[in-house]
């Protein structure tokens, strides 16, 4: 089914973020998934140990079916959060076509953009900054 959630990125705290979100908003942290839980990409360095303990995902229901969903970002990766990438839509259409679309019309004349791509996760991935510096994650289930 589609969904629109809220995803912030975080320098290494996220977990603390969402232990006050919970405490704000009640319900439990859903997928809590760490840095060191992920296969590693190739050519990528391994993490350190205590970057292997940072949040790669989780989820909090909130308020009417919104999800806020979060990560921590990488400083070896040469993440840097800053205004401006620390929120991001997330979209979920139903099918890879509208998905496809909905990245294209986001992307035209855009910056920071990830192409659509097979994610290990199941899903097709990508994300971009919109010509008017908003911040669009695209997550897709791949097709059976």
């Amino acid at each position: 089914m589609a969904a629109v959630s809220i995803y912030l990125n975080f320098m290494g705290d996220t977990e603390q973020a969402f232990a006050l979100y919970r405490s704000a908003f009640g319900g439990e942290l859903v997928g809590l998934q760490r840095m060191g839980d992920v296969p590693t990409a190739p050519g990528q360095p391994p993490l350190t140990d205590a970057e292997r303990d940072l949040v790669m995902h989780v989820e909090l229901p909130i308020m009417d079916g919104t999800v806020l969903m979060g990560t921590d970002m990488l400083e070896s990766m040469g993440h840097r959060l800053r205004i401006g990438n620390n929120i991001t839509i997330n979209i979920q259409p139903d099918t890879l076509e509208e998905t496809t679309r909905l990245f294209g019309a986001l992307s035209e004349g855009g910056s920071d953009i990830a192409p659509l791509q097979k994610m290990f996760w199941g899903a097709y991935w990508g994300t971009c900054c919109d010509r008017f510096g908003v911040r669009w994650m695209f997550n897709c289930p791949a097709e059976e």
